[in-house]
């Protein structure tokens, strides 16, 4: 289930002046995808990046694939800047997100000076607006979001944001939950259970394995339609959203779940793996979602309840999510008093470009 065909620019020298302001004998191109060398080079400087912006690094070669893979192409486009010496020191990654919204990765080598990495950081900005304009003219837009992260305390890729335009709009607590295995019996069964009336459920699967097409169009259905007035909320058909979703490494068909009231689908939370190379799995909320006709009836804190549960049962000792902290609607109460604390904090940056 893939989405229509790629709408970015895919070579480089398409969209990339004939001089980028590089040093003599540095290069700019597409990385291969399909080279274990590249994807372990791509991989270490995402590990720099992430251990630099908070302390750790979490990034694996599976992260990485997501990007730059044959599979993953369908829907972006990769930079790379080498240097003389053939060494990638600076990656970008432009993803064709939904209408109007365009995700944008962007990582330059922490060991280089200042000013090398300042010439660098143009190059893979200077690409992405370029690239916005694209998949803008291929949407049939006028205006082109490009939607980029930071670490809260990384002053460089923040200097550099700022200086190409880009407005820092978003705050978010990226937050953790301590699980014992005694929380397996914090809901009868994960797979189904009833509370007051709400039914909290798997997606039904099929002998296969596969889950009902029906099930996934109601938790589509349902986070579309709880995200409608959220923030920089942009609409997502149903293939490019399971397209999207299945290119997670930790993507597991049996940890997404709906909530029916009154028989009807009024909630759904999407889970997935949290892989660890030093100890125990971890589960991670990646969408919740509740409509606005089921709220207050315990939906969320049910799915919740249950991905806890799941959790334990299956010998995981957290369970992660992300909380947008300048949210009017306090769900960040909900998750403290849940027992979720914040392990660090990012900030989206925006830039609309004219297509």
């Amino acid at each position: 289930m893939i989405p229509e065909d790629n709408r970015f620019e895919s070579d480089p020298a398409g969209v990339l002046p004939e001089d980028p302001g590089l040093p003599e004998g540095w290069s700019a191109a597409a990385p291969d995808g399909s080279d274990p060398a590249t994807v372990a080079e791509l991989t270490e400087l995402l590990r720099n990046h992430e251990r630099a912006g908070r302390g750790w690094a979490g990034a694996s070669e599976d992260d990485v694939l997501v990007e730059v893979s044959e599979r993953g192409l369908s829907m972006r486009e990769n930079l790379v800047v080498r240097d003389e010496s053939d060494r990638i020191r600076a990656w970008g990654s432009v993803h064709d997100r939904a209408v109007g919204r365009m995700l944008f990765v962007h990582v330059v080598a922490r060991d280089l000076e200042h000013a090398l990495a300042t010439r660098c950081s143009r190059v893979l900005l200077a690409w992405a607006e370029a690239q916005a304009r694209a998949v803008g003219a291929a949407r049939g837009l006028e205006v082109q979001q490009i939607d980029t992260g930071t670490f809260a305390d990384d002053e460089r890729l923040a200097g550099w944001l700022t200086a190409a335009g880009f407005e820092k709009v978003r705050t978010w607590w990226q937050m953790s939950r301590s699980v014992v295995p005694e929380e397996a019996e914090l809901v009868p069964d994960p797979a189904r259970w009833e509370l007051d009336g709400v039914v909290f459920r798997r997606v039904e699967q099929q002998g296969d394995g596969m889950p009902e097409d029906g099930d996934l169009r109601a938790v589509h259905d349902v986070l579309e339609g709880a995200f409608t007035d959220h923030f920089n909320s942009a609409e997502e058909t149903f293939d490019e959203f399971i397209h999207r979703l299945r290119e997670d490494p930790g993507h597991r068909w049996d940890h997404w779940w709906l909530a029916e009231v009154d028989g009807e689908p009024a909630g759904a939370l999407v889970g997935t793996v949290s892989e660890s190379v030093s100890g125990p799995d971890g589960s991670y909320v990646s969408y919740l979602g509740v409509l606005g006709s089921a709220r207050g009836r315990g939906v969320a804190k049910g799915l919740l309840h249950t991905i806890i549960a799941d959790a334990a049962e299956q010998g995981r000792d957290r369970v992660g999510l992300e909380v947008d902290a300048d949210s009017p609607t306090g769900a960040d109460g909900m998750y403290v008093a849940m027992g979720w604390g914040t392990k660090y904090v990012t900030q989206s940056w925006h830039k609309d470009v004219r297509v």
